[in-house]
């Protein structure tokens, strides 16, 4: 504990809660350097103070007293702790070293190479946005979800602007799992309508990336309000919805030149409605096998 009564992280996972915990606390200067240090773990880990104040677009000077605000006595010991956590978890190539070096290859214009090697560079990076996902999601964190969205009694959909083609997706395959489910679409601006049929026995599924789409926003506010269980996908563990989400899955997509794909977390989504219909096949199985058993008795 430092001179201020602050608890100084030990570990990854307590710099990651000391950093959620404090964030509306922060400078609005203060916060953007929490979230990159969220959203890239990597970087933080390995990079010098002057690549990280570039690449997050802030000053290292900023960096330093982001640190300092959490106990460390400098960015360096902040650094060292997650480094240490890298190395002992045996990470490859961070994903943000890896989009960097995509960046790098695909700077040339198309007018050099023709409109056709669009193609290469949105799979590529399409490719490392799911590998990505695989190691942020993980078979637990997706489990968890495919447990939640069975305990509802109705899953409620939000997902406006960009991420509307995700909660439309799930809109129409969660029913084929046999849950009921709504949509919250907001059409006929009856969205605050919408919300109120949410209750404490629901599941809120929140998807919204930076920057935010407040219509998903107080969905998820009404959702906890109702005392619903919100399971929010996005890109950020600082973003407004993950903070309010009783769990979150971190998708974060590729983005080339300028435009944001949707394949990780349709990828998330499929995932989702897979592991649904599997847990209700697996549980229709072990109440047969109940009741065979207790006839055979």
């Amino acid at each position: 504990m430092t001179d201020a009564g602050i608890t100084v992280p030990q570990t990854a996972a307590e710099l990651r809660q000391a950093i959620l915990d404090r964030h509306d606390s922060l400078s609005k200067r203060l916060q953007h350097v929490a979230r990159y240090v969220l959203d890239h773990p990597d970087d933080m880990a390995l990079q010098p103070l002057s690549v990280i104040a570039t690449r997050s677009g802030t000053q290292p000077s900023a960096i330093v007293r982001f640190a300092k605000s959490l106990g460390f006595t400098g960015a360096g010991p902040m650094q060292r702790l997650l480094r240490d956590s890298l190395l002992a978890n045996n990470a490859a190539l961070g994903y943000g070293e890896r989009v960097h070096q995509f960046t790098a290859s695909v700077d040339q214009s198309v007018s050099e190479r023709g409109v056709g090697s669009l193609i290469d560079e949105f799979t590529e990076a399409d490719i490392l946005a799911l590998q990505n996902t695989r190691a942020t999601v993980g078979e637990d964190g997706l489990a968890e979800a495919v447990a939640m969205i069975r305990k509802a009694q109705v899953v409620h959909l939000a997902g406006m602007r960009r991420a509307f083609p995700v909660a439309a997706y799930l809109a129409y395959a969660i029913p084929q799992a046999g849950k009921p489910t709504m949509l919250i679409d907001g059409i006929g601006g009856l969205a605050f309508q919408q919300f109120r049929a949410m209750s404490s026995r629901d599941l809120l599924v929140a998807i919204s990336y930076h920057s935010y789409a407040p219509e998903t926003v107080s969905a998820v506010e009404a959702a906890a309000a109702a005392g619903a269980s919100i399971l929010a996908i996005s890109d950020s563990l600082a973003s407004p919805i993950a903070r309010h989400a009783t769990h979150t899955l971190i998708v974060r997509e590729a983005e080339v030149r300028g435009f944001r794909s949707l394949a990780a977390s349709l990828c998330v989504a499929q995932a989702l409605v897979v592991g649904l219909a599997y847990e209700k096949q697996r549980g229709a199985r072990r109440a047969k096998a109940a009741k065979a058993g207790t006839d055979a008795s």
